[in-house]
């Protein structure tokens, strides 16, 4: 199929104490509290670690507990500032964990069904996709196409929201029925955030920041917009070419919110880390239904959730996300009943951040990485068609 062608036009005082902790005296290599795993990271994380290359933050959180905080490089090599754990990095697809939460923060308020039909609830959504539904974005079963598929390099004006809805219109089918597979799709999350603003009368940066930024004491987290909101503490992304490191902060799709636009820091994720572990955002059998994959027709398990990857790492679930776009690579690793997760974000194309992210973790599961990140166990997103 060709596409037609078209022009793109009070979380409570202990989450608040917790942050000025976290926040207090923070430096390019802060560790909490002395412990023999910190010299292991450092050497993990040596690729990142020197005075003239892009950076990486990292964050160990164990029963509710910053354990590890560290931080690597730069966050700007134009300014030579150093990255810290207060560093803002564009999340891109960690985003998702947020727009799935906005979604059943709308169906909590009785406002949405998850099996409500997309043509019902979000006008101008394509009447030839009738049968797509909430939740079959919410879990990439929609068989909706990707809109990069539709969005060429050289691309003059940056894609928005809207304009992925625009780009579906000339699109008359789905990869498959929906529900009946997995796919991977951007698309899918882009829709989501203008289904937000429709049901909830607000742009989708302003219902993050109202409805799940702030209640989780997430103070310098934003769905960033050029023009409109400032990101502070901002880190910029490279890449990496034959003459070294060179700037790769934006491409044509950097602007669209709804799959991968937020900016954050390990700092203000921590908060966010605590909000999913209580009831500050979601009930506890909304984020039961949210960590649990659906069983396809042909009875195998979909590996997706909503907002995450669900897998079983030895008996233990694995909750993770990469993210991975021009500038930036990032990865979340979250063992819910062992109280563990590990957060890496960098501002550098390539890489395997959730290698090291699991390489730490493996630290606090009395799984040592004698001889540095583990490369034998698969992740969900290199199986999951279109993920990676």
């Amino acid at each position: 199929m060709k596409p037609a062608t078209m022009t793109v036009p009070p979380f409570a005082a202990v989450v608040l104490a917790s942050l000025l902790v976290g926040c207090a005296g923070a430096t390019a290599t802060t560790r909490v509290s002395p412990s023999p795993e910190a010299n292991t990271v450092d050497a993990l994380f040596h690729d990142y670690d020197g005075p003239d290359r892009p950076g990486a933050s990292v964050v160990v959180i164990h029963d509710g507990q910053v354990v590890l905080r560290r931080a690597y490089g730069l966050a700007s090599l134009e300014r030579h500032e150093p990255a810290t754990p207060d560093s803002n990095y564009r999340l891109a697809s960690l985003t998702k964990q947020f727009t799935a939460t906005a979604i059943l923060l709308l169906v909590q308020d009785g406002r949405l069904g998850l099996d409500d039909r997309m043509v019902d609830v979000l006008p101008g959504f394509p009447p030839s996709l009738r049968e797509v539904r909430v939740r079959h974005l919410l879990q990439h079963t929609s068989g909706l196409w990707d809109y990069e598929d539709f969005v060429p390099a050289t691309q003059p004006v940056q894609v928005k929201d809207r304009d992925v809805l625009a780009l579906l219109s000339g699109v008359d089918r789905t990869y498959f029925p929906p529900g009946t597979a997995v796919r991977y799709s951007n698309s899918g999350y882009a829709v989501l955030a203008l289904l937000v603003e429709q049901v909830s009368g607000m742009s989708f940066a302003r219902f993050l920041h109202e409805r799940v930024f702030v209640p989780s004491g997430m103070r310098s987290t934003v769905a960033h917009e050029e023009g409109v909101s400032q990101v502070p503490r901002r880190a910029y992304g490279y890449a990496v070419d034959p003459s070294g490191f060179v700037p790769r902060d934006q491409s044509p799709t950097s602007a669209v919110l709804g799959d991968g636009g937020t900016y954050s820091s390990v700092v203000d994720l921590v908060a966010w880390d605590r909000a999913l572990d209580s009831d500050a955002l979601l009930r506890a059998e909304t984020r039961k239904q949210a960590w649990t994959p659906p069983m396809l027709p042909d009875g195998a398990s979909s590996r997706y959730g909503f907002g995450w990857f669900v897998d079983d790492d030895g008996g233990r679930q694995r909750l993770s996300h990469h993210g991975e776009t021009c500038g930036f690579t990032n990865a979340i690793v979250k063992y819910p009943e062992q109280r563990l997760t590990v957060i890496v974000l960098t501002n550098r194309a390539g890489g395997a951040p959730w290698t090291l992210a699991q390489a730490v973790a493996d630290l606090w599961l009395d799984r040592p990485a004698k001889d540095g990140p583990p490369t034998n166990r698969p992740w969900p997103f290199e199986t999951l068609p279109n993920a990676h």
